[in-house]
């Protein structure tokens, strides 16, 4: 299986913060090439020099400095021949910036610009290409190094005589090893202004620390006369850490169940600067033939820091999967091992941090040290004879995290514990709350300009539809690859029904092989031949594992394959067999015993309706049409509060779950794609009940005008979309969400298309669909086109609390399934609705 990296075409925070930006013009020159900050006036840039705008807001309630903010080429909507001229300004003032290369394979990716923000506070940035605005110079504040000595020979081992000279990569000979004395302070170092870090580039692969007394680059100065000097206090620090075998500060082995096996065994290892720029900065290593657990493979570690931050962010990539992979640290006598949060969702961002009198400086000080990872992305907690560690799942062979070092001896450093802590507790809360961005690249509001008309709107859609079928929609088969979620795929919900399901719908009015082709593709591939769904786990009775169904019976109407019959008929004989509330409602699944979501109400009722109109007749399809009728009017009874018309995103009935209300059950927040599911469910199960079943068509109807009625008060005047908690717009870390005011606005269409709502609410569809263009959608220079500002994923329990905090906390992403299938479903009723 190819082992895929993240690849979403869509903005990048290099960790966290909020801004308003205007963009243009970029070229790869070299990747130290970088633009700065001006205390004097610039000129205001405007027509040919833009090249994009964007709004970004803090959402933390404290402030941040240098806070970084990238932005690619790509969504930028240019190439890079004009990365030198890059400029940002947050009004007449520019703002210290670089041209990045992010990814270190070789090509200036982005722009990379720091800015500082008060609490919540929202800043409007323009990036332009005026050649009259003057860039001064900056402090160097980040610097990365690979220095090696020539003139001299080898002598075995040791590299004798000759002299230090800076080289961008390094190759080391065969006998290079530890103190060969050939690399100065012994492999690759980097810095910002706050510590410097270097990695021994042998067999050891030790990371280690240079602690530093001021705020200046000072790597250029270390090691210059061996490897002694830099063990004593100089003005500018010293060595702090003693590494010996262990994971030293941060570093990663493999952890074969008693102890940690350091990246050793290789054939050959190779360094090289990615970047070296004032804010920014990184260089890679390359490990070939490691080999490790009675397998071997290359690795890649990609090491980058920026200005004003003790960080490194490593990206960790394999050529094979490797499980129980370690990070982690060095464990020092007399230490206190700290760890984070652990009651949080598994994409938010802990910690695993160290703290004591374990700094090698000599003066008996303290030294902490951390490293960074997502929740979900660690398997155990352990640790061997000389390390503090860190088991990472594999997820394809790539694995993102970070480490720091916190000496009490540098520049306003943090002398004790308790502060130590409270540092790291916001460095999560950085990395986890992303930024609310905004953003219009000149590109894409040059391509929005068009009135909207049938034609315009279905050319959006299948541009859309046609984008994700090159990106990545084919490779959700069966033994293919999850991207978002970075595991094997799955019979799942959105990448296997929702999304597929919306090509469907996109073929009745444009046909395309492409789309007809997708649903054997990718469903089909799910279904053996004897009918068994590959990857269903009939047990777990989980509710969104039926929405796929909707597609196998398109193929069985289709093909008339006996194995697409069969699998239906599983899943409706499963959905017999599954646990319900006293009242009849689905558990969304056996883990969340009890419990209803707004969720499940999609992903179950529409199948279910589906089905007995296919393949039920009589009392027995009437039964069926009841129950799909009914999971709404409990929804309806249980979620919706009479008060504001909204309905909460889940109900327990025990009431026992941590998140739910103890005299209600139900959930405390109103979360904008949960009432989307319901919303869409409420008018595709309309779709399959005959005319025949007046009393169940008179209640989803009427339940559908009480739920228009009561979601236009939340539409945003001034976009036409909603936001994510949808009864606190404006609210701190609250946003403009794409995925749900996608739903909302197929509601709205289809439901006047279909006779559902009167025609008044024709120019709410309206207003909603060009809110969902003119915000959410960004225009590439390649024609593809991205959709933004999706909330990843949001549920309850098993660290999701349900309390407002937690909505903010989930990833924001462009391109997953469960935004683009209700974007192609909204476009596809809106070309109807403007034809007619």
């Amino acid at each position: 299986m190819s082992l895929l990296l993240n690849s979403i075409a869509s903005r990048k925070l290099i960790y966290g913060g909020l801004l308003l930006v205007a963009i243009t013009g970029c070229s790869p020159e070299k990747a130290s090439e970088q633009q700065t900050s001006a205390a004097a006036p610039a000129p205001a840039t405007q027509g040919q020099y833009q090249v994009a705008t964007a709004e970004i807001s803090n959402a933390n309630d404290f402030s941040l400095q240098q806070e970084p903010v990238y932005f690619s080429f790509y969504d930028l909507g240019i190439d890079s021949n004009d990365a030198a001229k890059l400029a940002v300004l947050v009004g007449d003032q520019v703002q210290a910036s670089q041209s990045v290369d992010t990814d270190g394979d070789g090509a200036l990716d982005g722009l990379l610009f720091v800015s500082d923000f008060a609490p919540a506070e929202r800043k409007n940035f323009v990036i332009s290409t005026d050649p009259a605005i003057v860039k001064p110079a900056l402090k160097k504040q980040t610097q990365a190094e690979i220095s090696i000595k020539e003139g001299g020979e080898w002598n075995g081992k040791v590299y004798e005589g000759g002299t230090f000279k800076n080289v961008d990569s390094v190759n080391p000979p065969p006998q290079y090893t530890d103190h060969s004395y050939w690399i100065r302070y012994e492999g690759p170092g980097i810095e910002s202004d706050k510590v410097a870090y270097r990695i021994y580039l042998d067999w050891r692969n030790g990371f280690d620390i240079f602690g530093k007394r001021v705020s200046d680059v000072v790597l250029q100065n270390v090691g210059l006369d061996g490897y002694e000097s830099y063990h004593h206090n100089e003005d500018w620090g010293v060595d702090v850490l003693k590494v010996g075998k262990s994971l030293g500060m941060g570093g990663f082995g493999f952890w074969n169940g008693k102890s940690v096996e350091l990246v050793s065994q290789t054939e050959s290892r190779s360094a090289t600067l990615t970047n070296n720029g004032d804010i920014y900065s990184g260089f890679k290593i390359n490990y070939n033939g490691w080999q490790v657990n009675n397998q071997k493979l290359d690795m890649t570690a990609h090491f980058a820091m920026n200005a004003g931050s003790r960080l490194v962010k490593v990206n960790l990539s394999k050529t094979e999967r490797l499980p129980n992979m370690a990070i982690g640290l060095v464990k020092h006598p007399g230490t206190s091992l700290l760890q984070g949060n652990q009651d949080i969702s598994g994409y938010a961002w802990t910690y695993v941090a160290s703290w004591g009198k374990q700094s090698l400086s000599g003066e008996n000080d303290h030294l902490g040290m951390a490293i960074i990872f997502r929740r979900d992305d660690r398997a155990q907690q352990t640790e061997d004879e000389t390390s503090y560690v860190s088991v990472m799942k594999d997820k394809g062979g790539q694995l993102e995290y970070y480490f720091l070092a916190a000496w009490e001896h540098e520049l306003d450093g943090v002398k004790t514990e308790a502060e130590f802590k409270a540092y790291l507790d916001r460095e999560v809360l950085r990395l986890t709350k992303e930024p609310r961005v905004r953003f219009e690249s000149t590109l894409s509001a040059e391509a929005k300009k068009k009135p909207l008309t049938a034609d315009v709107a279905l050319n959006w859609t299948k541009a859309l539809a046609d984008s994700e079928l090159d990106r990545k929609t084919l490779n959700y088969h069966y033994q293919g690859w999850d991207e978002n979620r970075r595991r094997p795929s799955k019979f799942e919900y959105d990448v296997v029904g929702l999304q597929i399901m919306a090509l469907q719908a996109l073929n009745e009015v444009s046909p395309d092989a492409r789309y007809v082709d997708a649903a054997e593709k990718v469903t089909g591939s799910f279904i053996a031949d004897d009918g068994h769904i590959h990857t269903f786990e009939p047990e777990l009775f989980s509710i969104d594992l039926t929405k796929p169904g909707d597609v196998v019976m398109v193929l069985e109407q289709r093909t008339g394959e006996e194995k697409y019959r069969k699998a239906v008929d599983f899943l409706r004989e499963n959905l017999k067999r599954h646990p319900r509330t006293s009242g009849g409602a689905f558990w969304h699944r056996s883990t969340y015993p009890n419990q209803l979501w707004l969720d499940g109400v999609y992903m179950g009722m529409p199948f279910l309706a589906q089905y007995a109109a296919l393949y039920e007749t009589g009392e027995q399809q009437h039964e069926s049409f009841k129950e799909a009728v009914h999971e709404f009017v409990i929804a309806r009874e249980q979620l919706r509060n009479p008060d504001t018309g909204l309905y909460y995103h889940a109900w327990d009935e025990s009431k026992k779950a941590p998140w739910a209300n103890k005299e209600t059950g139900q959930a405390s927040q109103y979360w904008l794609r949960g009432l989307g599911w319901y919303a869409m469910a409420l008018v595709d199960v309309l779709d399959y009940l005959p005319e025949s079943e007046t009393e169940l068509r008179k209640t989803m109807i009427d339940i559908a005008q009480e739920l228009a009625a009561d979601l236009v008060r939340y539409q945003d005047a001034e976009t036409g979309t909603w936001w994510q908690i949808l009864d606190k717009p404006g609210a701190i870390a609250n946003y403009r969400e794409s995925s749900g005011s996608a739903m909302f606005t197929y509601f709205y269409a289809k439901a006047v298309n279909k006779g559902y709502l009167p025609e008044s609410y024709r120019d709410v569809a309206i207003k909603a669909y060009q809110g969902l263009i003119n915000e959410f959608v960004t225009v590439h220079k390649d024609g593809k086109i991205s959709m933004t500002d999706q909330c990843l994923v949001a549920g309850l329990g098993f660290g999701r609390d349900g309390s407002y905090d937690y909505y903010m906390t989930e990833r924001i992403f462009s391109n997953d399934a469960k935004g683009n299938g209700p974007f192609i479903f909204a476009g596809v009723e809106m070309y109807k609705l403007l034809k007619q």
